[in-house]
C-alpha cells in the first residue's frame, strides 16, 4: 500500500514535467522555422526574418497536434484548390494553342502540383 501511495505521488509530481514538453510535431515544426531564420539571418533577409521570429513565438506558445492538424488541412485543401485552379488555366492555353502560354502554365501547374505534395507531406519527418 505504502509503495501504491509513494508510486502516486511520484506520478503525480512529474506530471507538469511531462506538461511542459511539446509534442514531437511543434518541436518538429519548430526546427523548421529554427532552420528558416539561421538561413534568413545568413541571407540578410530582415523582413522574413521577422516573420520567422513571429513564427517561433506563436509556436513556442500556442503549439499543439489538433491546431497543427487542422494548419496542415487547410494547407492541403488550399493547394489542391490551386492545382485545380492551373489545370484549367493550362486547357485554356491548349486551347488557344499559344506555346509560350501553354508552357508557362504548365510551369504554374507543376509549381502548384509541388506544393500540394509538400502540404501532403507528414508533420513529422
Amino acid at each position: 500500500m505504502k509503495q501504491l501511495l509513494i508510486a502516486s505521488l511520484l506520478a503525480l509530481a512529474a506530471t507538469p514535467l511531462l506538461a511542459d514538453q511539446p509534442s514531437a510535431a511543434c518541436a518538429a515544426k519548430r526546427a523548421r522555422i529554427e532552420s528558416e531564420i539561421s538561413q534568413a539571418q545568413a541571407q540578410g533577409r530582415q523582413q522574413q526574418l521577422a516573420g520567422l521570429q513571429k513564427a517561433l513565438r506563436a509556436n513556442q506558445s500556442h503549439c499543439t497536434d489538433a491546431l497543427l492538424a487542422a494548419e496542415r488541412e487547410s494547407d492541403i485543401q488550399k493547394a489542391t484548390k490551386k492545382v485545380a485552379e492551373r489545370e484549367q488555366k493550362l486547357k485554356k492555353a491548349q486551347a488557344k494553342g499559344d506555346p509560350q502560354k501553354i508552357a508557362h502554365q504548365q510551369g504554374e501547374l507543376d509549381k502548384a502540383r509541388s506544393d500540394l505534395t509538400e502540404a501532403q507531406k507528414p508533420l513529422l519527418p
